[in-house]
């Protein structure tokens, strides 16, 4: 940046002042100026403000008193984090802001991280917070946040608290003063969709894709992956959608844990832009350590794929359900779509010599479908793997068709 770049600093001062100074005066060291927003309720900030807790209040649509009245935690923080997000928004529209950091426990991880996630991809955000150990989802939703575990309580300065809220600091003062590199993304654009278990066919889709002057974009279909593909299809001047992980429909639907929500799918099809759409991985449900599978999936085929997450087969009915659910986003499409069924198994794991082999699921699968789609709409079944050349191959083939169209 040409000239010093300005931080947020979001906290509640009345609980955590001490240490949201602290951080100021670190930023302040490394050229970064600092504007403290207070969303604090109860006590009051040992110093002035740039945004005070009754500014915040205020533009939450109530008086400080009125949310400190409201007699219930979760309620009155919903107030001064919506205030928050305003106060924020408003200094960014001003080009007065360039990056945020926030500090705090639950509560105030709560406020600080719904505020980044108000912010587009890219604005250096950093939260140092009691709650990184955890699932950190909820707070990071599908923005780059950078989570900073505190390890210890953020309750006064020690030996410990002012090395990590310092180090919180610098990591953000660094990604502000980085200097982006002036590249020119101009080649037209494509989302694709994968996992672990699709990988060799997604990375033959993006070297051909590449190779034909395509900008490929690759999203991990975690449940927040696929969240943030839909969001940044509606955001993007996206010109392709190659969809070859749709396992995220299936944990929503079974209770999986990679679940991207109800409207997975359909950003792309709503915004008439050309489509393919593979069942890849919807032959797996995603738990988590083994003991939790077993309680969550009793009795099921299951492949205990790392200590943290154990994966189970899907039952021949849910792969009738999904195969439904699939031709009904398929028969809504305004624009053109190609769906590619691969007969020989959707994943790593189904096949021959994976874990969790059931070979009539595709062709199930296949069937279900075709009695459900419309016929104006591009099917093709294919005696392949998904992880085959030939399929990734026939991938290639129907994008071309589709943007001849």
């Amino acid at each position: 940046m040409n000239h010093s770049p300005t931080a947020i600093l979001i906290a509640t001062m009345d609980t955590k002042g001490q240490e949201a100074l602290f951080v100021a005066r670190c930023l302040i060291e490394e050229q970064v100026s600092v504007n403290i927003i207070d969303a604090g309720i109860r006590g009051q900030s040992p110093v002035p403000t740039d945004i005070s807790r009754d500014e915040v209040a205020a533009a939450g649509g109530k008086t400080l008193t009125e949310v400190q009245n409201i007699g219930h935690e979760g309620q009155a923080l919903a107030v001064m984090t919506e205030g928050a997000i305003k106060c924020a928004q408003k200094l960014h529209r001003g080009n007065k802001i360039h990056g945020i950091i926030g500090l705090g426990g639950s509560m105030g991880t709560t406020l600080g991280t719904a505020v980044m996630r108000a912010f587009p991809v890219g604005i250096p955000k950093v939260m140092i917070t009691t709650m990184a150990s955890r699932d950190t989802r909820a707070f990071v939703g599908t923005r780059d946040i950078l989570m900073l575990h505190s390890v210890c309580d953020l309750s006064g300065l020690n030996r410990i608290t002012n090395k990590i809220l310092s180090n919180g600091a610098g990591a953000l003062a660094g990604m502000l003063h980085r200097v982006h590199p002036d590249v020119l993304f101009d080649q037209p654009l494509v989302f694709l969709s994968t996992l672990g278990t699709t990988e060799v066919c997604a990375q033959n889709i993006r070297r051909q894709l590449e190779e034909k002057g395509k900008e490929v974009v690759i999203f991990h279909t975690v449940g927040s992956g696929g969240a943030a593909m839909e969001e940044m299809i509606e955001q993007e001047a996206v010109t392709a959608v190659v969809d070859l992980s749709l396992h995220e429909i299936a944990d929503h639907n079974f209770g999986g844990d990679y679940d991207a929500g109800p409207h997975r799918g359909w950003a792309a099809l709503k915004k008439r832009i050309p489509t393919i759409l593979v069942p890849g991985n919807m032959d797996f449900l995603v738990s988590g350590p083994l003991d939790a599978a077993n309680r969550q999936f009793p009795g099921r085929a299951y492949h205990v794929h790392n200590a943290a997450i154990t994966v189970v087969r899907t039952r021949q009915e849910e792969i009738k359900k999904m195969a439904r659910i699939v031709a009904d986003l398929a028969n809504k499409s305004r624009g053109p779509l190609s769906i590619l069924v691969p007969l020989k198994g959707l994943s790593a794991f189904d096949s021959p010599e994976g874990p969790l082999p059931d070979p009539e699921a595709p062709d199930l699968f296949a069937q279900v479908l075709q009695k459900n789609i419309g016929t104006q709409i591009s099917l093709k079944l294919l005696p392949h793997h998904i992880n085959d050349a030939e399929f990734s191959g026939a991938i290639i083939e129907a994008f071309d068709d589709l943007l001849q169209k």
